[in-house]
C-alpha cells in the first residue's frame, strides 16, 4: 500500500535534510506514503508511471475530480487494463445530492440511520465516523474491491467499483 498525499511545501517536503514531521492522522500508521502535486503535469506523469505496477487505486475525491486531473478510469484502464479503481463517495454519484458536500452525520441522516440512534424522545447520538465512513463506505467499498479482484481472475480485466456511504 502506498498512500499518495498532497504535496505541501515545508510540511510534506523541504529542501533541507530534515525529515518532515509525522502526521497526526492515526489512520496512516505503518503505511508508506509519498507526497505528489497532482495539479502539476510532472505529478500526473509520475502517477501514470506507477499505474502499470498497480492493482488497485482508491479515489478519495468528489465525483469528477480524478477526471479533471487527467487520471480518470478511461485513462487508468488504458494504461493498465487490469487495474481496479475504487471510488467512495458520501452520496450517490447519480443522485440529487451528488454535487453536495457532506460529512458522516449528513450521510447517516439521509440514509435514515441517524434517527435510530439514541433514546426515544431525545436528540440522536451520532456515532462519530464509524457508521457512515467506515461501515457504510469503507466496508462496502472493500467488499466490492474483493469481488472485482475475483472477477479479474476470470476475465483478466479491471473495472470501476463505486460505493457510497448513504446506500452502504
Amino acid at each position: 500500500v502506498v498512500r499518495i498525499d498532497r504535496a505541501i511545501p515545508d510540511l510534506t517536503h523541504s529542501n533541507s535534510s530534515r525529515l518532515p514531521p509525522p502526521t497526526a492522522d492515526l489512520l496512516t500508521r505503518h503505511k508508506s506514503s509519498i507526497a505528489v502535486d497532482l495539479k502539476s503535469a510532472s505529478g500526473v506523469t509520475f502517477i501514470k508511471s506507477l499505474v502499470p505496477y498497480t492493482d488497485i487505486v482508491i479515489d478519495p475525491f468528489r465525483p469528477g475530480v480524478l477526471e479533471k486531473l487527467g487520471l480518470g478510469p478511461d485513462v487508468l484502464l488504458k494504461i493498465n487494463s487490469r487495474i481496479i479503481l475504487g471510488r467512495m463517495t458520501g452520496f450517490r454519484c447519480d443522485g440529487k445530492y451528488k454535487d453536495m458536500a457532506g460529512h458522516d452525520i449528513n450521510y447517516i441522516a439521509v440514509s435514515g440511520s441517524l434517527a435510530m440512534l439514541g433514546r426515544k424522545g431525545e436528540k440522536p447520538l451520532p456515532p462519530a465516523n464509524i457508521l457512515g465512513d467506515f461501515a457504510g463506505g469503507g466496508s462496502i467499498l472493500f467488499q466490492g474491491l474483493l469481488l472485482a479482484l475475483l472477477a479479474r481472475e476470470k476475465s483478466g480485466k479491471g473495472q470501476v467499483v463505486e460505493a457510497n456511504m448513504v446506500d452502504g
